[in-house]
């Protein structure tokens, strides 16, 4: 039997607040609540594309930018599956045995950090260096779906800002760093097959 952490003593009685609060909002706000949680990622994803495509015309250094989010994203991901690795902490809704929202996961799907947080940080983190404007429209978008996985009952208060914490931190990081990197990645993009993805011409 694997041992898990059980997080209700952190924040649990907040969790359950958020549940009740759950049962007693109109329908149609937790389904859209729902509907966001379970497919809001997408949205990043649109919001990426829509910073490559007029980070072209802002040269190949933006381009290049752009093109980083993704990845960025992906590699933010993949240190917060480590991180829930380490932990292994079990979803509220088995510790605590409450019904939520969202079907509860089963065991062993662990809870800390939130992976759709810390997507969604990185994401808007990343999109900041692409662009003020679609960088703040995705602060928003992660903040709600932060809010929102709390909600559905997928996770503890606690899981989701850890996960905030984790995809920005990661993110700040790797964009800083390839501020230093982005002209030789922008040459070497430039020089292959792929050079139609830095410019708009």
């Amino acid at each position: 039997m694997i041992m898990a952490f059980d997080g209700s003593s952190v924040d649990g009685s907040a969790y359950l607040d958020v549940v009740r609060l759950t049962r007693h909002a109109p329908a149609w706000l937790d389904g859209a609540v729902s509907f966001w949680s379970t497919y809001g990622l997408a949205a990043f994803a649109v919001l990426a594309i829509v910073g490559w495509w007029f980070a072209r015309r802002g040269g190949d250094a933006a381009a290049v930018r752009a093109l980083a989010v993704p990845v960025f994203v992906l590699v933010a991901y993949g240190v917060d599956a480590l991180v829930k690795l380490a932990v292994r902490e079990d979803r509220p809704c088995q510790s605590l045995r409450v019904k939520t929202l969202e079907t509860c996961p089963a065991p062993g799907d662990w809870s800390f950090p939130s992976n759709h947080a810390a997507i969604a940080a990185a994401a808007a983190v990343a999109l900041f260096f692409v662009s003020r404007r679609l960088g703040a429209v995705a602060a928003v978008a992660a903040l709600a779906m932060a809010v929102s996985r709390v909600w559905v009952g997928a996770h503890y208060p606690h899981d989701v800002v850890a996960g905030v914490l984790v995809g920005g931190l990661v993110s700040l990081v790797a964009m800083l760093a390839l501020r230093r990197w982005s002209g030789s990645m922008a040459r070497w993009i430039g020089s292959g097959s792929l050079r139609r993805l830095l410019s708009a011409s």
